[in-house]
């Protein structure tokens, strides 16, 4: 890529030039900040979904426990029948969520009461892992949420980061080289000026 815009050496693009190297260097600056701030918040999405990956996998080998527990006690077909026409235990809600610019679904989930099961020979360990479950599903959705959340953050600050260092590296120093070129075009011209004035004016004098 060339080092210097293909301009005219010229005052009127010296200013326009300048101009557009100030707002980029603006704009650079407030990517920057944009970039630290999407870090930031990485670092806080992956504390969180570290946290809930963690909880979860308690919560999901306590379930399975009690699963194992009801399955061993009413045998797999009761198991079966009775969770027949059972309603969900959860009510799972998602809207669209925005922050810093970067859109993810946020996901809310709320434990509803459990429905009764009218079978007389249903065990006690079947309510417990109903609500093992119901926990585990509530604490499902948050991770899912963390997780999507934390790779749209993360991709979103690699992108701006791109972006810093195509303007920093890239764009920005050949705006920077062409306005040096042509100060150093304009002061030639008008060192070429002065030394014709110069020549006219002694040539007058003789």
């Amino acid at each position: 890529m060339k080092k210097r815009l293909p301009v005219p050496p010229t005052k009127s693009a010296l200013l326009q030039v300048g101009r557009q190297a100030r707002f980029l260097e603006q704009g650079r600056q407030m990517l920057e900040k944009k970039r630290d701030l999407l870090t930031r918040l990485v670092y806080e999405r992956l504390a969180q979904y570290r946290e809930l990956r963690a909880q979860t996998q308690r919560e999901l080998a306590e379930a399975y426990r009690w699963l194992g527990i009801v399955q061993m006690r009413m045998g797999e077909q009761m198991l079966r029948q009775a969770s027949v026409g059972l309603k969900p235990a959860v009510a799972i809600k998602v809207v669209a969520r925005s922050s810093v610019g970067v859109e993810y679904p946020s996901v809310s989930a709320e434990p509803l009461p459990l429905q009764p099961v009218g079978l007389m020979w249903t065990d006690v360990s079947f309510d417990e892992a109903r609500i093992r479950l119901r926990e585990l599903t509530v604490t499902l959705a948050r991770l899912g949420e963390a997780e999507n959340a934390l790779w749209r953050l993360l991709a979103a600050s690699r992108k701006t980061q791109k972006r810093v260092n195509a303007l920093k590296y890239n764009i920005i120093p050949r705006y920077q080289a062409t306005v040096q070129h042509i100060r150093a075009a304009l002061e030639e011209d008008e060192r070429n000026t002065l030394f014709q004035i110069k020549v006219l004016r002694a040539r007058q004098s003789v």
